[in-house]
């Protein structure tokens, strides 16, 4: 009986290990009908779709109407004056009323009119700017998810190469415990990793499933396509040509602005006049006669000085800002680069020195429990095995990190501003 129960482990074992093969087979075949997605045409079909672009599109619409509203003068006035049509003594009487019809306008002075719209196509300047900024953060998130659906892709051969290996060794330990070489316990050990390696797939493929779906979210499409693993695996470090960053042409826009509010505050210094002409109707005798009149306020660069010095206040505050941002921006890419190269160097060790030493242990050791000797126990392959999985896990983190601090890099670069003209002229 005892030797019947081993029998029927190591076949199993072997059912286990062909129906695994299968299964791994199938899941690695991709559909004939997929297509290769990379991020050029992932973040062109955001850019089509993108339903941040209708928004962007209201705020430049609300920017213009500003500057159609500067464009409007100060309305000219009509009204009417009655006096005199109540009173005590002589002017109690309604014929003793006095009636005046008058018109009046007012004329601006020291170019406030200009300075207007000059401040309101200013502002239409800095919500351009904004815009862009806002259309780049989200391609930064379309590169980002783009990252997280290869990095979940590459995790599934990982796993799978683990479930592959410890299949052959479930099927070398039921050897050895058929012949007496190892305990009962060790064939059991061995299923239970294999059992968890199995999870580990299902896990990996449904990782990465929900990955390619988060990503296709953002044009609303289906996880229908494939990724190509070589842009994961891809490395080299192109140092990004030097150009002025989408931030700090924000500033400048709000810099502009600011300067534009400066003139409109100080053409508030100049007084308006206003002139009024008039018919007025006496009611004894029943006449009419002519009036002129006019005014102009009095005091007016004192009224307005506190605009003046805050516009002013203002315009200093964002140059010192450029500075600032140009400096952080700068020292934010340098970081990046330094970043990247350390985490390109790690994985370049990986490969070269810590990857085959820890799989030639693990062969080393596999060969020696498939002759049935005694010199290794399944507990050293286990150990030899999880090296082996840990520095590949660590692989495909560096992979990943490398690549989220590529995505950083190239919102800061503007790498993907081009795409920017085509996401403007969607109205």
């Amino acid at each position: 009986m005892y030797f019947k129960s081993r029998a029927r482990l190591g076949a199993h074992a072997i059912r286990r290990a062909l129906l695994c093969g299968g299964v791994l087979l199938a899941a690695s075949a991709q559909p004939v009908w997929a297509q290769n997605l990379g991020l050029d045409e992932a973040l062109s079909r955001v850019a089509t779709g993108d339903p941040a672009i209708a928004a962007n599109a209201a705020r430049l619409e609300a920017a213009d109407a500003a500057i159609l509203q500067a464009d409007v003068r100060p309305r000219d006035v009509v009204g009417v004056d009655f006096e005199d049509f109540a009173g005590t003594g002589p002017y109690s009487p309604l014929n003793r009323s006095q009636t005046t019809g008058w018109y009046e306008r007012t004329w601006e002075r020291g170019g406030k009119r200009e300075a207007r719209i000059g401040a309101a196509r200013a502002d239409v300047a800095v919500v351009g700017a904004q815009n862009r900024v806002r259309l780049l953060d989200r391609l930064a998130r379309v590169q980002a998810a783009w990252v997280e659906a290869l990095a979940a892709e590459a995790a599934i051969p990982v796993a799978e190469a683990r479930l592959a290996d410890l299949k052959r060794v479930e099927l070398d330990v039921v050897k050895r415990v058929t012949g007496a070489l190892d305990p009962w316990f060790a064939a059991e050990r061995a299923r239970t990793n294999v059992t968890q390696a199995e999870i580990a797939v299902e896990q990996a493929r449904e990782n990465s499933r929900i990955a390619r779906t988060a990503l296709a979210a953002w044009w609303g499409g289906t996880g229908d396509f494939k990724l190509d693993p070589a842009l994961f695996q891809n490395v080299e470090i192109a140092v990004p040509a030097g150009g002025e960053s989408v931030d700090i042409a924000v500033l400048n826009a709000e810099l502009a602005a600011a300067g534009a509010k400066v003139k409109l505050a100080e053409s508030g210094n100049i007084a308006d006049p206003s002139g009024r002409v008039g018919l007025r109707h006496f009611g004894q005798g029943n006449d009419l006669a002519l009036m002129v009149g006019g005014s102009i306020p009095l005091g007016t660069k004192s009224a307005n000085r506190g605009n003046v010095l805050r516009a002013e206040a203002d315009q200093r505050a964002i140059e010192a800002e450029i500075a600032v941002a140009r400096v952080e921006i700068e020292r934010e890419i340098d970081k990046l680069i330094a970043d990247r190269r350390l985490i390109a160097a790690e994985v370049r060790r990986i490969d070269a020195e810590v990857l085959p030493s820890a799989r030639r242990a693990t062969r080393l050791i596999r060969d020696g429990l498939a002759r049935g000797g005694t010199a290794f126990t399944f507990l050293e392959y286990a150990q030899a095995q999880a090296a082996v999985n840990e520095a590949q896990s660590r692989r495909v983190d560096l992979l990943r990190r490398f690549h989220l601090l590529g995505v950083r890099l190239d919102r800061l670069t503007g790498r993907h501003t081009p795409l920017l003209a085509k996401m403007e002229t969607i109205r």
